[in-house]
């Protein structure tokens, strides 16, 4: 979790870069100050963002922002059949309903940051294990639950039909099923994870041929094309984008003169 309150009164425009997790984010401002563009998709106020938005950008006279990242198996818990985004923004109020006005105005009124940590930890385990929680909703398969997360423990560096062989499933099915439960195919979201660890190590002053190498691409030009594509940004854009500053790897020399960030 990481909080951001601006440091003046002044437009903000900021652009997400993508990240191996389902993203909340909770507008604490008075109003629905926060806009958000996905892939020319227009909203405002509390959203929730979900694996591969494209070009994600929040922007407006944004007040304090809540963001919670959620792993996508966690997210299909906690948000049902709305944790499969398939890489689009959709409005907080859309996913949780009524809740979505509660819980913001149970952080709006949180006294500090940690209180707001606090509070958001109560919410999110209430939604999971209480009367809201959406047991109709058809659960993440354990065999799809082990496919992501030993590829985030790989960094992106597991072959699909290894981890098919893992699980005893063929490699078609694998895919179906991890594409309709987690809303991205497995060898996409290896290549989101193996960006995701390239980008933090651009973050904390590596250079991009070390990345490149670290990182288990063939070279610095293939590293410059995944980024590219990714972000529409050079690895040295990468290296001091301002979302990559809620990251203990990546916390940036000088924060964006915009927000002040708080962590959890």
């Amino acid at each position: 979790m990481a909080g951001f309150r601006p440091r003046v009164p002044a437009p903000t425009d900021i652009a997400m870069i993508a990240h191996p997790s389902v993203t909340l984010l909770f507008d604490l401002s008075d109003g629905a100050d926060l806009a958000h563009d996905a892939g020319g998709r227009y909203g405002r106020g509390s959203v929730a963002v979900g694996l591969l938005p494209g070009d994600f950008r929040a922007s407006g006279q944004v007040g304090e922002v809540l963001q919670i990242r959620l792993e996508p198996v966690a997210a299909a818990a906690l948000l049902g059949e709305q944790a499969n985004l398939r890489g689009e923004a959709v409005s907080l109020q859309d996913v949780w309903g009524r809740d979505a006005a509660q819980a913001e105005e149970r952080l709006r009124a949180a006294g500090s940051w940690d209180e707001r940590f606090a509070a958001a930890r109560n919410i999110l385990l209430r939604r999971m294990t209480g009367p809201t929680r959406l047991d109709t909703r058809p659960p993440v398969d354990r065999e799809v639950a082990h496919a992501w997360r030993r590829t985030l423990g790989s960094r992106g560096r597991v072959r699909v039909g290894s981890l098919a062989d893992e699980v005893g499933w063929s490699r078609k099915r694998l895919s179906a099923r991890f594409r309709s439960q987690l809303g991205i195919a497995p060898k996409r979201a290896a290549r989101l994870v193996r960006f995701d660890h390239a980008a933090h190590l651009l973050a904390a002053g590596r250079t991009a041929v070390g990345v490149a190498t670290e990182s288990g691409y063939a070279d610095q030009p293939h590293l410059h094309r995944e980024i590219r594509e990714f972000t529409g940004l050079t690895p040295a854009a990468v290296a001091t984008a301002p979302w990559l500053a809620i990251d203990d790897v990546a916390w940036p020399a000088s924060p964006p003169p915009t927000s002040k960030p708080q962590r959890h």
